[in-house]
């Protein structure tokens, strides 16, 4: 055992050195992890290696700190994710997450038979491949599950394998994904620059665009008339008639040759262009337009809700347009911006672009609140709320048919679970959920750091002893292949004929392996959200999936 010659001439407390450690390896990690090599940078990840090579050189701190440390870590990472992509989890789950959960599962069972196969032919006992499968696959849960499968069927003392098994792997588990990830986008940049056609990297943002009216169809026709005639989501936010601008209505009737600003969602340009007619070349998604000089009536302004009453409501129930005479034609919420279709529920911290006169639109203001300073105090109560209902679902035993051991969702699955269902559903309810995205990011950060630290601790210091084994460089090469080939093979797949973009394969692609890491440097390459939210649409069922897997194939073949 190593002699932690750090605390002994420090002479500090064993909970106050716990805090020194942890937070020098975070922040030395963290730096280190800022440099690029080779234009890649490893980001959060290299606090898990800077923790590794502490564990290394003999720096240890008690194993009650270390996880009690790394689970609190762990639940602060993975609720607030749950919290941040609630919103557009089930829109997302709606219109793709079938598909992505599909190919998400395919992940699962191309390493899973993979891990199989290697037991079978390198003659690896199964206790240690099960070890080394969660290791490549990042899944510090399935091995928990694993090893208490071990115990019930008897050969608990396997146990210690397969945690080392899942150790040494864990680290390329990382980096693997990443490496994964960089080859499918090299290969999807290169593949876009050799073709005229346009990735779908955009498809699902809001993107505003004017048309001629000038399909005979719709003329003479309303604009709710028009709405029922295609399944497109759009907002018409202005209509120019005989050199004048007005705010048009669903009452309002299209003449031929009207020119209408629409924001819909770039997928759907070549639907609504057969729809009205004709588009016309100005580029309305330029970031200097000022859209207040478009006309000298009507005035743009972002709005922000403050109000609790407008919390859960929903866009079309408050008829703004029939009250106030005012447009509402975007919906920006947490970075993201989304079409502001009646439907639309509205959180606090909404930020509304509304277009009417400026009185009519000062009213609309105070109406919704729009005092920024009541969004400064940050909710907790959500937090600890969701975080407390969060851990007890994890707790929760799951019984399931033929299976001897029941299976628990454990710190990771029952936090993100419960984080999505009060992001997506608690403004239905009138729950306050709202936290500002730098607070949000903050907190994400500062568990993701802490629980890479103290992993890296943990496995530090039999780290190298093992590797440099014969079966730990096995273990590793086995460990490198699961993690590698799965993720090229269904991204490569994915992204040739899904038709997914390459935010949402990444996203998918990260859930898929339980891989926050991945996750960050995925969202470092990203403007939106959208990975994330891919990751929360799969990681549930294959999070629960890879529970259940390892525990099926340990009592049935051991």
């Amino acid at each position: 055992m190593h002699t932690d010659w750090l605390n002994n001439a420090l002479g500090m407390a064993d909970e106050v050195y716990a805090l020194l450690l942890i937070a020098a390896i975070c922040a030395i990690g963290i730096s280190l992890g800022k440099m690029k090599i080779l234009g890649i940078s490893l980001g959060v990840t290299f606090v898990f290696f800077t923790g590794i090579l502490a564990g290394h050189c003999g720096l240890h701190i008690s194993s009650t700190i270390l996880q009690y440390a790394m689970n609190m870590g762990l639940v602060l990472f993975v609720y607030t994710l749950g919290l941040q992509v609630g919103p557009g989890f089930v829109s997302a789950f709606r219109s793709g997450g079938t598909k992505l959960n599909l190919l998400a599962l395919s992940v699962v069972g191309v390493g899973t038979l993979l891990a199989v196969a290697c037991h079978w032919i390198a003659g690896v006992s199964l206790a240690d491949m099960m070890g080394v499968l969660c290791g490549a696959t990042t899944n510090t849960p399935a091995l928990g599950t694993a090893q208490q499968a071990l115990v019930q069927i008897g050969q608990g003392g396997e146990a210690a394998s397969m945690s080392l098994g899942c150790a040494v792997t864990y680290p390329l588990g990382v980096v693997g994904v990443i490496l994964a990830y960089i080859v499918l986008r090299v290969w999807h940049n290169r593949k876009r620059g050799n073709s005229n056609s346009s990735a779908n990297d955009d498809a699902e943002e809001p993107f505003i665009v004017s048309f001629h009216v000038r399909n005979p169809a719709i003329v003479g026709k309303n604009l709710r008339q028009v709405a029922e005639l295609t399944k497109q989501e759009f907002v018409v936010s202005r209509l120019w008639r005989d050199g004048e601008v007005m705010l048009p209505e669903s009452g309002t009737v299209f003449r031929q040759d009207d020119r209408i600003l629409v924001i819909t969602k770039h997928k759907d340009l070549e639907h609504l262009t057969i729809l009205f007619g004709e588009r016309d070349t100005n580029d309305w998604n330029k970031e200097d337009i000022d859209w207040n000089k478009l006309d000298s009536r009507l005035i743009s302004r972002r709005i922000v809700i403050t109000r609790h009453e407008i919390n859960g409501k929903r866009l079309g129930s408050l008829h703004l347009r029939n009250r106030f005479s005012v447009n509402v034609s975007r919906v920006n919420r947490a970075g993201l911006d989304l079409v502001a279709t009646p439907d639309l529920v509205l959180c606090m911290g909404d930020r509304l672009t509304a277009i009417g006169e400026e009185k009519a639109v000062e009213h609309v203001a105070k109406s919704m609140g729009n005092v920024v300073a009541d969004l400064d105090e940050p909710n907790l109560v959500a937090i600890f709320v969701g975080v407390i209902l969060g851990i007890v679902l994890g707790a929760l035993p799951i019984s399931l048919p033929s299976m001897s051991v029941p299976v628990k969702l454990g710190l990771a699955g029952g936090p993100i679970i419960v984080g999505i269902l009060v992001g997506a559903y608690g403004p239905r309810l009138h729950m306050i959920t709202y936290t500002t995205s730098s607070v949000n990011r903050m907190l994400r950060a500062l568990g993701l750091a802490i629980f890479l630290a103290c992993l890296g601790l943990q496995a530090g210091p039999r780290f190298f002893d093992t590797v440099v084994k014969t079966d730990g460089v096995l273990w590793v090469a086995l460990g490198f292949l699961i993690t590698v080939l799965p993720v090229v093979v269904i991204g490569w797949l994915s992204l040739k004929f899904s038709g997914l973009d390459m935010a949402m394969v990444g996203g998918m692609l990260c859930g898929s392996m339980a891989n926050p890491m991945a996750l960050d440097y995925v969202n470092d390459t990203m403007r939106s959200d959208r990975a994330s939210v891919a990751y929360t649409t799969v990681y549930p069922l294959c999070m629960f999936a890879r529970v259940i897997i390892v525990q099926v194939i340990i009592v049935m073949l051991m």
